[in-house]
């Protein structure tokens, strides 16, 4: 028994196994719809990211496409770097507006069986299909929606069913693209078990890195540990993992997000007129909209910078990406990106702002109990 258990004993949370959640997961959703548009990019490597050679070597990866994921491509990574994995890649600046476009179709789609949808962010979205408009089984729904939207859209996805969303979202990215992997309550446990700690959500890099120092690697690992023990260790994430683990999760599936975007803004007495200044006070406002991304546990896949000259003329400028963002480095890297696109020190700058928008939330639940155990970190 642990040390910890020995001094507290945690009820073991319940689970509930009875509802039908679908994740419906586009597959490289801003390059597949370049690609639809312009079939001549078919079967070659496509980027979204301004071309490096056109910046000076500036810019980041929003998406990338299969084909150019395979040179080792991804997401936020450099374009100037990515360029020099594909030379022979297709850069494209990307439209926004017709992602967007794409997405509503999309939810039209999904609404067909049912109104219970909750969209994460621009690509992709739970449903809770418990009671749906059609009588059918989960496993129909998701196939009737992925031909729907392949047939009508011409873009393909992925999806992943079981009674959670925790379940069904890390099966929507088990057979991309265009899979489709069906997790049951009778065999979920044999289905966590063999994941990587990797695949939970919430789980990054320095977290995966942690656990692999307490020799911990797979779900069966992590499901050997002591709740309290993994409080110990990971703070409040400490619980989440301990029930994600028994495959629970009783988040529902909420028709109405809370909010939408996450932004701050600052308006200067005196015009900014050299770059250092500029680029401190964006990096000010970075930080603040990561903190306040963190109080709210959402992150997004939009950023907006907001500029405001001496004479009152306003411009924005947005970049997205096919990750949800909530680093703040990465989100300043972004931010000077679009300063570059639209910063003009000689007009006076008298007003930044940073907004992230096409929010989605960060995998992790409050613990009631967690003030009253905080000490034993000490």
């Amino acid at each position: 028994m642990s040390t910890f258990s020995r001094v507290i004993e945690l009820p073991e949370p319940r689970n509930d196994e009875s509802r039908k959640i679908i994740h419906i997961d586009m597959d490289a959703f801003f390059s597949s719809v370049e690609e639809r548009e312009r079939p001549s990019l078919r079967g070659k490597p496509v980027i979204i990211a301004k071309h490096p050679r056109k910046t000076g070597g500036k810019g980041i990866v929003s998406t990338a496409n299969y084909i150019a994921r395979q040179y080792g491509v991804r997401s936020a990574m450099s374009a100037y770097e990515a360029y020099q994995r594909c030379p022979e890649g297709i850069f494209i600046e990307g439209n926004y507006a017709a992602y967007q476009k794409a997405s509503a179709q999309i939810q039209s789609i999904m609404k067909r069986y049912t109104d219970m949808i909750e969209p994460m962010s621009i690509d992709e979205a739970y449903l809770d299909v418990t009671e749906n408009k059609h009588a059918c089984c989960a496993t129909q729904i998701a196939q009737h929606i992925q031909r729907a939207i392949w047939r009508e859209l011409q873009l393909s996805s992925s999806a992943g069913v079981s009674y959670n969303k925790f379940l069904a979202k890390i099966a929507s990215d088990m057979k991309k693209p265009s899979g489709l992997t069906v997790v049951p309550p009778t065999k979920a446990m044999a289905f966590i078990h063999s994941l990587k700690v990797e695949k939970f959500p919430g789980v990054g890099p320095k977290t995966a890195a942690k656990m692999h120092d307490l020799h911990i690697y797979t779900g069966a690992d992590l499901y050997a540990m002591e709740q309290l023990d993994l409080i110990y260790h990971f703070g409040k994430a400490g619980v989440t993992y301990y029930r994600r683990v028994r495959g629970i999760d009783h988040r529902p599936v909420c028709i109405h997000r809370e909010r939408q975007s996450v932004g701050k803004e600052h308006t200067y007495p005196r015009a900014l007129v050299a770059e250092g200044e500029v680029r401190e006070a964006l990096k000010k406002l970075c930080q603040e909209v990561h903190v306040a991304l963190g109080r709210v546990r959402k992150k997004g896949k939009t950023v907006v910078l907001k500029v405001r000259y001496r004479s009152f003329e306003t411009y924005t400028k947005r970049v997205s990406v096919a990750e949800g963002m909530d680093d703040k480095l990465l989100m300043f890297r972004y931010v000077c990106e679009l300063w570059e696109e639209i910063g003009q020190l000689s007009e006076g700058v008298r007003l930044l702002g940073v907004t992230v928008t096409n929010l989605m939330c960060v995998e992790e639940e409050p613990l009631s109990l967690f003030s009253c155990l905080s000490h034993m970190r000490a």
